[in-house]
């Protein structure tokens, strides 16, 4: 994943209207348009323009059948952007984690052996 395209992403997933979205589209995969719009107190060009952003990020891909446009979440780019951020972040405190309870116990030890 690019610099362009994460930055694409975390733009998508600052704004609530938007995970609402892919909260609805993890649920119910193939939600038609008009049935997502109907789900929020906003104008359907509104619900259409964070779908631009999403489909934009490729969080979103749609899919025409005749005339209704079924949508579906695409979690890759969140797993990547999880990837990259969490996991790399979480390592590195679990790493220090273990590293403080490693001392904690080393001075524990040296404090028994003390008082012997």
């Amino acid at each position: 994943m690019t610099e362009e395209e994460m930055d694409l992403a975390f733009h998508a997933l600052a704004h609530e209207t938007r995970r609402r979205i892919l909260d609805l589209l993890r649920d119910r995969p193939g939600l038609a348009v008009g049935e997502l719009a109907r789900r929020f107190d906003v104008s359907r060009i509104a619900v259409m323009n964070h779908l631009t952003t999403l489909e934009r990020a490729n969080l979103v891909v749609s899919e025409r059948e005749g005339r209704t446009r079924r949508l579906y979440l695409n979690a890759t780019p969140i797993r990547i952007i999880h990837n990259r951020w969490i996991d790399d972040f979480s390592g590195h405190w679990a790493d220090r984690l273990a590293g403080l309870k490693f001392a904690a116990e080393v001075a524990a030890r040296q404090q028994e052996d003390k008082k012997k």
